[in-house]
């Protein structure tokens, strides 16, 4: 299980992007080429992504990968 903010916020990101897109988590695993419980276990949160499956997922929303990228806050 993937712990830490940055996984929630990704998640509810992706999950922002499919609603918006409006697809179903089979619609977006099915064009990611990944298992739709993969979808719902990362717009959870609870599982932690690959640099991969980040490039799937943005190939299955139609975005650049940035742009599904939470912001992430640097501390001086």
């Amino acid at each position: 299980m993937a712990s830490g903010k940055f996984a929630k916020r990704f998640g509810a990101r992706i999950r922002q992007f499919r609603l918006r897109k409006r697809m179903s988590q089979e619609l977006l695993a099915s064009r990611a080429g990944l298992h739709p419980t993969h979808i719902s276990l990362i717009e959870r949160g609870e599982r932690a992504v690959r640099i991969e499956t980040i490039e799937r997922l943005a190939i299955g929303l139609g975005v650049q990968p940035s742009r599904i990228m939470p912001d992430v806050t640097l501390r001086s």
